[in-house]
């Protein structure tokens, strides 16, 4: 079965990553960002080893986002990020093909274990099977 494991993070986040701290988050230094570097590094290995792993990557700040919808006239209707009304959005994410639920979410586990600086929020690591249904050609 194929899951989607998601990292959520916020703008501030991504700006305490920069080096810079706010009400929200301490600042990362450089010795922190090669930690959490490491750490994943390491779950990726892990995974592309077992062949577990199909896909994986960290996001682009919030900052650099875009929401496309249907105006009432049928025209785009275009907001770039960040957003108020947002507070965390998906920060990373990895395609998995497990055995089962309780595998995929033992990887979670060691994902929500990842080093980071005291005073820095900790989301949930947030797991969502992917339907396995019939090919859709292009």
């Amino acid at each position: 079965m194929k899951y989607l494991v998601m990292v959520q993070g916020s703008q501030a986040d991504y700006d305490a990553m920069a080096g810079k701290a706010s009400e929200h988050s301490a600042a990362w230094n450089e010795k922190d960002m090669q930690a959490m570097f490491a750490f994943m590094g390491s779950i990726n290995d892990d995974l592309a080893e077992s062949g577990e792993l199909v896909d994986a990557n960290g996001l682009g700040a919030p900052s650099e986002t875009r929401f496309v919808s249907a105006g009432k006239d049928g025209k785009p209707v275009i907001t770039d990020g960040p957003y108020g009304e947002t507070k965390e959005l998906l920060a990373g994410y990895w395609v998995l093909d497990c055995a089962s639920l309780e595998r995929v979410t033992e990887i979670a586990a060691r994902v929500a274990a990842c080093p980071q600086p005291e005073g820095v929020p900790s989301y949930p690591v947030v797991i969502r099977p992917i339907p396995e249904g019939p090919a859709v050609d292009a």
